[in-house]
């Protein structure tokens, strides 16, 4: 592979972090400037090596290169673009442009996390790298949390491969899918599935892509309040060490002005978008009302998981059958069977089955209850009716500190808020 002649910025970090019960973040990380010629070169265990791994015993720690954009790497050699093909998998014209490199050495990896935007292709060119997948369903099991901030990543406050089970009990319940990726593979990540990825390899060399999809406009001003609010109160607490919070991937200013800029920008970009105020008012009422579907249904399967001392969800599994928009390269894979449970221990035992069927169908959904098939056609037209009620013209105003106040401390959050906070302290 042609390499920019340019350096890297590597984290460096000692080995062992699947043997630590707290997750390895990279706030926790050294970071070093090095080419790849030195990278490989104290990847070697050469031990007379210089330069930038000279204080780093190869035995001892591990590197890795993640979020290498091809745009900045491979500026002078644009050509290389076009090796980049992802329209196997349903994206024509999408090439190494929209794509970002990895490289890492054994035992490097990325703690357990999901990405709020998007989904995620993922070609593997030189090594093995082992995936850790949990639905988005789990996610009251893996404890998320935004500190370390970084924008569009949700982690895990588990070390899934050394679970503090103790501390993290509702990890248990938590179905963990399994594939090891080897060279030639491509996997793809479904929007929000959680994921733990480390190299099994000396070397690995991995290619991905995010694919934007319609979720992503309501996601952004998400994300924007969550850094308006994140900075505002970290920078409040300790307004000398952002390093301690904000994970060294964010290098944009983190001032209250920037971020209301930012959310003020993230709200037009929506806005201008979806065109009207209609279209808004629909999707927030209908999204509210699925919310609390959503809600009360993980609220039955929870208890009915209690109730049956099981890991898995007490209905039965549903494989539909539906068009999907990824290429026919796309192929099913059995996680389950790359991993024997006796490798890594008694905690992969009984986990789940397969997260994606062929042509990327999502399996293992809860079948429709009775109260979702009360969900009529009739209802949707009082939605539309409601919305096309709403007339007032798209608006511009500004929004202020007030007005995300108000939003943030309306009762419906508080109450929200105070549950999860009486929750966490009484586990």
């Amino acid at each position: 592979m042609a390499a920019s002649p340019g350096a890297i910025t590597n984290a460096v970090s000692a080995s062992g972090g699947g043997e630590e019960e707290a997750p390895q973040f990279e706030t926790a990380c050294n970071y070093v400037e090095a080419t790849l010629e030195e990278f490989l070169s104290w990847n070697c265990d050469q031990s007379s090596i210089s330069g930038a791994f000279r204080d780093y015993d190869h035995s001892k720690f591990w590197a890795y290169a993640d979020y290498k954009y091809f745009v900045s790497l491979f500026e002078d050699k644009t050509d290389i673009f076009q090796d980049v093909i992802w329209s196997d998998f349903g994206f024509p014209g999408r090439n190494g442009r929209e794509s970002t490199l990895w490289i890492g050495s054994l035992g490097a990896h990325t703690p357990c996390h999901l990405d709020t935007y998007g989904c995620n292709l993922v070609f593997q060119v030189q090594g093995r790298k082992r995936w850790h997948l949990f639905p988005p369903e789990d996610t009251p099991f893996l404890y998320p949390t935004r500190i370390p901030y970084e924008e569009s990543s949700v982690f895990s406050k588990i070390n899934v491969v050394n679970p503090d089970l103790k501390r993290f009990p509702q990890f248990r319940k938590a179905r963990r899918h399994m594939v090891t990726l080897s060279p030639g593979q491509v996997l793809f990540v479904p929007r929000h599935w959680w994921h733990y990825v480390e190299s099994i390899d000396p070397v690995t060399v991995s290619l991905n892509s995010w694919i934007e999809l319609e979720e992503d406009h309501q996601a952004r001003v998400e994300e924007a309040i969550t850094r308006m609010l994140v900075c505002a109160l970290k920078t409040a607490e300790n307004p000398h060490n952002t390093r301690a919070w904000l994970n060294p991937t964010e290098l944009e200013e983190t001032s209250h002005e920037a971020n209301c800029h930012y959310l003020n920008g993230a709200i037009s970009a929506f806005l201008n978008h979806h065109g009207t105020s209609e279209v808004v008012e629909t999707q927030a009422l209908r999204t509210n009302r699925e919310y609390m579907i959503r809600e009360e249904l993980n609220v039955h399967s929870h208890v009915g998981v209690e109730q049956a001392g099981s890991h898995t969800l007490s209905s039965e599994t549903v494989k539909q059958e539906a068009a999907s928009p990824f290429g026919l390269d796309l192929v099913p894979v059995t996680p389950g069977s790359q991993e024997p449970s006796s490798e890594r221990g008694s905690i992969f035992e009984n986990d789940g089955e397969d997260f994606v069927g062929k042509n990327g169908k999502s399996f293992g959904k809860l079948p429709n209850t009775k109260r979702q098939r009360m969900m009529s056609e009739s209802e949707n037209a009082v939605l539309e009716q409601i919305a096309s009620d709403r007339t007032v013209a798209l608006s511009q105003t500004f929004v202020s500190t007030d007005d995300l106040l108000d939003c943030l401390v309306n009762p419906q959050v508080t109450r929200i808020v105070a549950q999860l906070l009486i929750q966490g302290r009484s586990m």
